[in-house]
């Protein structure tokens, strides 16, 4: 196994740009490609991710030019769904942000269709978005664990209709609906079953397919109303913000360390919900300046919070990481959509905190962490999951060296991730030799 020895940080500063946010990128890649005319998208995320999504679109036929570094795409239309491929077969390694929304188009195309992903996506569940497509009329048959990828759709059945899903779990299950249901023939009513995490997702899924010509409404965020018969149209170009997920790594570092960081091509006025993750840290003590283009944090001095995260639960995952270095207990609510992501983040996190010298408590949805006197030397195993590694780089703005674990799985959303860390790092050895000279 590969792995990276991060050393002790002096001090952090500087300025990094962004890339693209995973879930924008994909949602506008799929809405593009469901247009009548050609889009031009600007600063997509390139990662393994939107690559499976590009390879999916390609494989139904969308005409999709790429510049070398990604940062502009050109993405000629269909004019609505797709006919069935040749190949129909899709494989898309571990992108949920691919699997659940192209598994609900594919389901009103006429054909026969199997979906399936790498051996992290078979254990990944996608039964509540296969129990409301049966509801709609769907046929779709298991070839594998019963409630996971590998699937079998068979297309062409989804008119429209009153459906029920779960909410409780993932966003990705309604967000998939939301996508696909305004293409079916009839208007949709989608009602949830419990109460739906990651609400600021499901604004950012809205966001675009209204920038995409699409309308849906909701209240209270338990029932969506989705209006039948409509057509994407596109909106000409369409900019990517820059992912407020991976923003929260920067801002967590300056905020530990008591640096300066600028972090461009996100701003106060952001569409993902992720955003929210600097008024966290704002409670935790961090200075944090906002403007329309970028954000900047500073501050070191971290106090502990006892906060619902359920809107956050990516980012939770960073305050997590800084609750090593908060004075005082931590407690991260309402998270237990941490069990069913790319791995069971509950267990992984505290397993690998535990490893750094903290107490950590968890349950079915928190987990409360006091930090240690002293940050220890450990080796950091990432399950797979980008944000385990990322997260956990973090640990080096201590004393300790810090080993991750196949740190190439950041890929999955930032795969220069390490190397744009660095360059906001002064590390103790480089300390010390200035220090020398």
């Amino acid at each position: 196994m590969d792995s990276l020895i991060l050393s002790p940080v002096h001090k952090v500063g500087g300025e990094i740009q962004l890339p693209g946010s995973k879930s924008l990128s994909n949602r506008a890649l799929l809405l593009a490609a469901l247009s009548p005319t050609k889009t031009e998208l600007s600063n997509l995320l390139r990662s393994e991710d939107t690559e499976r999504m590009v390879d999916a679109l390609t494989q139904l036929g969308v005409s999709i030019t790429l510049s070398e570094d990604w940062h502009s795409c050109s993405v000629r239309g269909n004019n609505g769904l797709f006919s069935a491929p040749n190949d129909s077969s899709f494989f898309l390694g571990n992108a949920g942000t691919a699997i659940r929304p192209l598994t609900s188009m594919l389901a009103l195309m006429r054909g026969n269709f199997t979906v399936d992903g790498d051996q992290y996506m078979r254990e990944r569940p996608i039964k509540h978005l296969v129990d409301a497509l049966h509801e709609l009329g769907a046929k779709i048959t298991y070839l594998g664990a019963e409630g996971c990828p590998p699937i079998k759709v068979t297309g062409g059945y989804i008119k429209g209709g009153k459906v029920s899903v779960r909410g409780d779990i993932s966003s990705q299950y309604l967000t998939s609906l939301l996508l696909a249901l305004p293409l079916a023939a009839n208007d949709s009513e989608i009602n949830v079953i419990g109460e739906q995490v990651s609400k600021p997702y499901l604004d950012l899924t809205l966001d675009i397919m209204e920038k995409f010509g699409v309308k849906a409404s909701h209240h209270n965020y338990q029932q969506f109303l989705v209006p039948g018969g409509q057509a994407y149209a596109s909106p000409g170009t369409y900019l990517i913000e820059g992912d407020a997920s991976s923003a929260s790594y920067f801002f967590a570092a300056a905020a530990i360390k008591g640096g300066t960081i600028r972090v461009n091509g996100i701003g106060e006025k952001s569409v993902q919900g992720d955003i929210e993750f600097l008024d966290v840290i704002e409670k935790m003590g961090a200075r944090v300046t906002r403007s329309e283009n970028w954000v900047e944090v500073s501050q070191h001095e971290l106090n502990g919070i006892d906060m619902d995260l359920n809107h956050i639960p990516d980012a939770a995952m960073t305050i997590a990481s800084m609750a090593l270095f908060a004075k005082g207990q931590t407690r991260i609510r309402n998270i237990y959509n941490w069990r069913v992501k790319e791995t069971d983040r509950m267990f992984a996190m505290a397993t690998e905190l535990r490893k750094l010298g903290a107490t950590v408590a968890t349950g079915d949805d928190y987990i409360v962490i006091d930090p240690p006197e002293e940050i220890q030397s450990c080796s950091i195993d990432t399950y797979g999951d980008h944000r385990i590694a990322m997260a956990f780089s973090l640990a080096s703005l201590s004393k300790a060296n810090i080993t991750i674990n196949n740190p190439k799985v950041t890929a999955k959303t930032f795969p220069d991730y390490f190397d744009v860390f660095a360059s906001i790092c002064q590390y103790q050895d480089q300390q010390n030799e200035e220090q020398k000279i």
